[in-house]
């Protein structure tokens, strides 16, 4: 079954909740005050099943909203999620104040399709009705509403006159109408929340994204508090789930009423966050006044209003029946997703003065000088498909990537969704994935060159050098973890860099010794062979050599990181024969004794205790012995 929703609009008293009534049979006026008072203060619901001429049934929601200027902000609480507007003008009165401005209200969000409904046609002769059509058409020229393509139905909701007409009407547009998409990640703003005797806490909205499922955990935003759908109703009936399109209403555990608030959103839980800062592209209406850079208006998202400041990204001032990139950072946190719509009323007097649609919820930190650069990435947002979304999205992250996880949060798009484009965008060669992260294949060839650029430069300045430390490496081009891993591992499988333990190289590049610091290097190694396990401190055996010390010292770092030699104190060096000949003479002692103590081992190598402790040490980390009281197990 096809769901659609059908909003109201119009000026106050021109029989819009009457109307709703005519067509379903339901009072949508539902405060003892409206009913005392005759007029619509908060909004109604009512539903209404119609088949089409296919024969397929269709279930129509209606949001009915007030007329009264005062109460425009509670109209703006429910034109949000409607696929379908009726703009109700009484015929004895023909275009008012409020007509205008909830059709620009309407229009602003781009609401795609109406019908124009000319009620009280009861109470004015033919020709009062012809000349209230030709207003009627001349201010919805050229507009989404305009005459040519959207019919204008006489009614009487008294008489009944034109009922049936509307409501073929209302049965061919609904058909006509785009479904909502069950698959999207599922969104509910909330527009009621009251307490149901036998039930509990029930929130009501129009789903505008997705699936919700009875026993599903959900997230109230902005809190981020997790919430149980323990029941759902849709149009006044049980149901296991509710899908895009629908007037909803869920029983929900975990929150309790005084905790939740018109405006509040139920999501899909860690798929998406609110904002503070949003990029839009703004649209001021025709009589709105200027608007300049930093000025407060009241914002208008679906069920939600807030204040937000206005920061112009192109001018200082948005003219009259301008457009312009904005950003917008509202005082509480808002969820949006790219494509959602929004109405902006001036400060003060409160009055609508424009709208426009959400290009970016989560802009990266940016200075005065990346301006510019800010706006040509949102100019091609606006211009861009889905695959191209992602791309762009990639391709501002340089080299940090994006993660699968953010691209669903900005984009608000399913995860399995930015997978298949991903995947795309890999076999196009545009971007590259290692594990979570989407890395755009120009900023990796980018940092790939900066990379082997850095190992070179460090070769060059450090000849003695096998090769530079990864951590080091990776700090000097300032790559984050997964980036370099991915970098490295590919630089290493084609044969660019060579690894050797935690040092990199370029491949085929080792250690450059001139002749005159090879002589030096054997001079050194032989010291340290001649002098076996009784070999003097580093300083020592160094100060003996008639080699410089800084040259010494690099090949003493050579020979250590070749293992050539072995340190085991901060002035204790030993050739690596003289600590295999130690681990031979330690088997021997093990067919005399299995145990070993500090007095016998000094006597074994004819060392001091200075020498012994580091070396029965070394031996007890290489698992040759263990240490058990004062004396060592050999193993």
């Amino acid at each position: 079954m096809k769901s659609v929703i059908v909003g109201t609009a119009g000026h106050i008293d021109h029989g819009k909740t009457t109307l709703v009534k005519a067509l379903t049979g339901i009072d949508a006026d539902r405060l003892e005050e409206e009913k005392r008072r005759g007029i619509t203060i908060d909004l109604g619901f009512a539903n209404l099943e119609l088949e089409s001429d296919a024969g397929e049934t269709l279930r129509l929601g209606f949001v009915d909203v007030p007329g009264h200027e005062r109460f425009v902000r509670n109209m703006l609480a429910g034109v949000g999620g409607i696929d379908i507007v009726l703009l109700v003008i009484a015929a004895d009165e023909g275009v008012k104040p409020q007509t205008r401005e909830h059709f620009e209200i309407c229009r602003l969000l781009a609401i795609p399709r109406g019908i124009v409904v000319l009620t009280k046609a009861d109470m004015v002769d033919a020709e009062t009705l012809g000349v209230v059509r030709l207003e009627i058409e001349d201010f919805l020229r050229g507009s989404f509403l305009d005459a040519k393509r959207t019919p204008v139905v006489p009614v009487s909701a008294i008489t009944g006159m034109g009922i049936v007409q509307l409501k073929s009407e209302l049965a061919r547009v609904a058909a006509e109408a785009s479904g909502r998409s069950t698959v999207s990640l599922a969104r509910l703003p909330v527009d009621r929340a009251f307490v149901m005797k036998g039930f509990g806490t029930v929130v009501t909205g129009t789903l505008i994204a997705g699936t919700i499922r009875r026993e599903q955990e959900l997230e109230l935003q902005p809190s981020g508090q997790r919430v149980r759908a323990r029941g759902i109703q849709v149009h006044g009936a049980a149901t296991e789930q509710a899908h895009a399109g629908e007037r909803t209403a869920v029983n929900l555990a975990g929150v309790a009423v005084e905790e939740l608030a018109r405006g509040m959103m139920l999501a899909e839980p860690g798929s998406l966050e609110p904002s503070r800062q949003i990029d839009v592209r703004l649209d001021l209406l025709p009589d709105a006044k200027p608007l300049r850079h930093l000025s407060r208006v009241h914002l208008h998202c679906f069920a939600s209003e807030t204040v937000a400041q206005v920061r112009l990204l192109e001018l200082k001032e948005l003219k009259a029946g301008g457009s312009m990139l904005a950003q917008l950072r509202p005082v509480e946190p808002l969820l949006v997703v790219p494509g959602d719509r929004f109405i902006i009323r001036q400060f003060s007097p409160v009055v609508t003065i424009g709208g426009g649609i959400v290009l970016d919820a989560f802009p990266l930190r940016r200075s005065a000088t990346d301006a510019a650069r800010a706006r040509e990435f949102l100019n091609k947002l606006e211009a861009a498909d889905s695959s191209e979304t992602l791309a762009l999205r990639i391709e501002r992250r340089g080299v940090d990537g994006l993660s699968a996880s953010a691209a669903v949060k900005e984009t608000g798009r399913p995860r399995a969704e930015i997978e298949g484009e991903a995947q795309k965008l890999v076999g196009s060669g545009r971007a590259l994935s290692t594990g979570e992260l989407l890395l755009s294949k120009a900023a990796a060839l980018d940092a790939a060159k900066s990379l082997l650029s850095e190992v070179e430069a460090f070769h060059k300045g450090n000849p003695l050098v096998a090769g530079i430390a990864k951590e080091t490496l990776r700090e000097k081009i300032g790559l984050r973890e997964p980036v370099f891993a991915f970098l490295i591992a590919r630089l290493s499988s084609g044969k660019k860099l060579e690894l050797q333990g935690e040092q990199v190289r370029l491949a085929g590049r080792g250690v450059n010794m001139s002749a005159e610091e090879q002589r030096a290097r054997k001079t050194i190694e032989q010291a340290f062979l001649s002098t076996g396990l009784k070999v003097p401190l580093l300083k020592d055996v160094l100060g003996s050599l008639s080699i410089d010390q800084a040259r010494s010292h690099k090949i003493v770092t050579l020979l250590l990181r070749e293992g050539v030699l072995v340190k085991l104190g901060d002035e204790l060096v030993f050739h690596r024969s003289a600590l295999d000949h130690l681990r031979k003479l330690i088997a021997l002692e093990k067919s005399k004794s299995p145990k070993i103590d500090v007095g016998r081992f000094k006597d074994l190598l004819g060392v001091t205790r200075k020498h012994a402790i580091p070396l029965l040490e070394y031996l007890d980390r290489e698992r040759i012995t263990r240490r058990v009281g004062d004396v060592r197990e050999i193993l």
